[in-house]
């Protein structure tokens, strides 16, 4: 099945694909029983997370290509659920940074409250997966020693088009990033260095994972640069497919501190 999630006649819900051109409301409280059209919906971002939880140097081809060794536990980090953008939201690169990248990641929806779970578990806690966009300035990464402002800036999370619900193969997940047509980067989910599993259990034995929650995977080698006027998807099979443009900051004066 195939979760969005919209505003019709000003409330806001869930809803399940029935066709290309039309919807099912999932909460019966709305008493919306037919098909709506998509033509009369407005699509919302997926997800409303407590918070992003993003795994760093998670594929063996990515720690290879920046040459750093293969992390002995998963390298965890944190996005504010005000980066989160929907398919067709721009990203925006912020005026205080000269570079900023694509990072092709498989993205997993929490359904049901994970603290201390085992890996034969963790199948029971998840909603479904999507895909998604781990957008890093990278200057800013590197000058800063760490990743909460450069992966933390407004619209640096897109995430869509759809939630599947369906279990994919891992193993037979490829994904890509395109940029102008143009692919950047492509790798196969069977090269993470901590599978799913492993990486939503080691999770939530740190922190309690929350329904609607976001687990970013990583991202494989070919991570690259975008400019104003580009425009990225990331594909990945059996998932989906996430557009987004690319736009510049119009510069604002600065806050002065009080």
């Amino acid at each position: 099945m195939r979760i969005i999630r919209v505003r019709y006649k000003d409330r806001a819900f869930y809803a399940a694909l029935t066709s290309p051109e039309t919807v099912r409301c999932l909460n019966r409280e709305e008493g919306l029983e037919d098909d709506i059209p998509l033509s009369e919906l407005e699509l919302l971002p997926l997800v409303r997370p407590s918070k992003i939880v993003c795994a760093g140097l998670n594929y063996h081809d990515h720690a290879r290509e920046l040459d750093l060794p293969t992390p002995e536990e998963p390298i965890i980090f944190l996005k504010p659920p005000t980066s989160v953008i929907g398919p067709g939201d721009p990203i925006v690169r912020p005026s205080c940074s000269s570079r900023v990248d694509y990072e092709a990641e498989l993205a997993i929806v929490i359904g049901k409250t994970a603290r201390y779970v085992p890996e034969n578990q963790v199948a029971q806690h998840i909603f479904g997966y999507t895909c998604a966009n781990d957008v890093t300035a990278r200057d800013l990464q590197q000058k800063d020693g760490q990743w909460t402002r450069a992966k933390g800036f407004d619209t640096f999370c897109p995430v869509g088009p759809w939630i599947e619900t369906e279990m994919p193969d891992l193993n037979a997940l490829t994904l890509r990033a395109v940029v102008n047509g143009e692919l950047r980067q492509q790798g196969n989910c069977s090269d993470m260095i901590f599978p799913p599993a492993a990486l939503i259990s080691f999770i939530s034995r740190v922190m309690t994972l929350l329904p609607g929650d976001v687990v970013l995977t990583g991202t494989p080698a070919g991570i690259g640069p975008l400019v104003a006027g580009d425009e990225v998807s990331i594909e990945i099979d059996g998932v989906g497919l996430l557009l987004n443009p690319v736009i510049d900051e119009e510069r604002q004066d600065p806050v002065a501190l009080q």
